[in-house]
């Protein structure tokens, strides 16, 4: 027997000297009057019901009598709690890397081209050029920091070769393709000099007879060094290779080229426009230079330009959380319910277990609504025991993962705080039904030995 049942029985020895009037579970006591007194008849509580203290009390007792079934019915909750904290946390932790790479390349990033319209043929032609001075214009706005243009060039099928030499019985390759840029571009697309130099304004001036290999074409024509000048030929005109570079982050198709200064492009193979202008901008600076950038180079026709510019950084951090906070949210919460069924079915049991005890607690005055409240606090105590844990193990668990990748964690202090209390609610949801099905178990029926 318990402290409060002790409590319980000497209060109703107490109580007993009183007359009382016995009406369901409100029990009130009467005092008879003599006659000719005043009608006025004090009614008093029984002193025998459960006080709060009493209600945490048992409520303590029933968590704590089995440590062994409390352990396993608290992992449930902190399984689904954990699952849930490192879901949401490993979501915006990939979320944030995502958005940080997008800041990196794709939001510092603007190319512009020449609008285009439909000929009678069907075909697709431009309505206006790119100056040859873009970049130079460009540079003026606000937000820009570099920029550089590009055009393919058409060599009529000569052959790119490192040797002056040409074997008719050596097998056929395919020649690397011939792109022409301004000296500008290497640093607006993020590339790398792996060896050499790039070339600059003055090989641009003069048209110089010079060119960039990228990685991969290096390759493919036996050149991995400039010290010596190697030469290539496009035809049987020669080119001094002056570096080779790698690592480029946009327009990658730059790694399997052949690199000439605009000027040369001009000079020998009758360059008449630039394709393309590559944009390096600051981040969050998109939307302005997409308004200004057309206006800088054409102020008469500024709608002859197509400028692609990128989404805002905040709305596109958005979305992509969004995305995949749909499938994280899913596990976790699906997780999250099996420790709920977890916490009704071990208490469940522990109602069935204990029906001769919950008979003489209401043998002794204790009324449906003890029964309920006790049931249900022992629930919800389960339930924030495992979502405390449960919350604690998932935040270490978001941050060990990211410092072993390198990441940055990112977890909302909402999210830990709310998973902890929502193991609370999920104990008094699983509780309800075995709380209702304790409170209408009848004292005689426990005592005999039913349920």
């Amino acid at each position: 027997m318990t402290f409060s049942f002790k409590r319980m029985l000497r209060r109703r020895s107490r109580a007993a000297a009183v007359p009382e009037t016995v009406s369901g579970d409100d029990l009130t006591a009467s005092t008879e009057l003599a006659p000719g007194a005043a009608s006025i008849v004090p009614v008093i509580r029984r002193a025998d019901r459960f006080s709060v203290q009493d209600l945490l009390v048992e409520a303590s007792y029933g968590v704590g009598a089995r440590p062994s079934r409390l352990i396993m019915t608290t992992l449930g909750t902190v399984l689904g709690i954990a699952s849930l904290v490192v879901t949401i946390g490993f979501a915006q932790t990939a979320a944030g890397q995502i958005s940080s790479q997008f800041d990196a390349v794709s939001a510092t990033q603007v190319m512009i081209e020449p609008a285009t319209t439909r000929n009678s043929s069907g075909a697709e032609q431009a309505t206006s050029r790119l100056p040859w001075d873009a970049p130079e214009r460009l540079d003026r706005l606000a937000g820009v920091e570099r920029a550089g243009l590009v055009a393919d060039i058409d060599v009529a099928g000569q052959l790119i070769t490192s040797v002056p030499v040409n074997d008719p019985s050596a097998a056929q390759t395919l020649s690397p393709a011939v792109i022409a840029t301004s000296p500008g571009l290497l640093a607006a697309v993020r590339g790398n000099i792996v060896t050499g130099r790039y070339f600059d304004a003055g090989h641009d001036e003069r048209a110089d007879r010079v060119v960039v290999l990228g990685a991969r074409a290096a390759e493919t024509l036996g050149i991995n060094r400039v010290d010596s000048q190697p030469s290539i030929f496009i035809g049987d005109v020669p080119y001094t290779v002056i570096g080779i570079i790698d690592g480029v982050e946009r327009r990658a198709n730059l790694l399997d080229a052949v690199i000439l200064p605009m000027g040369t492009a001009r000079a020998d193979f009758a360059l008449t426009a630039p394709a393309e202008l590559h944009v390096q901008i600051a981040v969050g600076a998109g939307t302005l230079v997409a308004r200004q950038a057309p206006i800088a180079l054409d102020p008469n026709a500024p709608e002859n330009f197509t400028v692609q510019a990128p989404a805002t950084a905040s709305s596109l951090q958005d979305n992509i959380q969004a995305d995949i906070n749909v499938v994280f949210l899913t596990l976790g919460i699906l997780a999250l319910l099996a420790g709920g069924l977890g916490i009704a079915n071990v208490t469940l049991l522990s109602v069935m277990e204990r029906v001769g005890e919950i008979g003489l607690r209401r043998a002794l005055g204790a009324t449906k609504r003890d029964i309920a409240r006790q049931f249900i606090v022992e629930s919800a105590v389960i339930g924030l025991l495992g979502g405390l844990i449960g919350s604690a193990l998932g935040v270490f668990a978001v941050v060990v993962v990211s410092l072993l990748q390198g990441w940055t964690p990112i977890l909302d202090p909402v999210v830990a705080i709310g998973a902890a209390l929502l193991g609370t609610v999920v104990g008094l949801a699983a509780g309800a039904y075995p709380a209702v099905r304790a409170s209408n178990i009848e004292p005689i029926t426990a005592l005999r030995g039913g349920t």
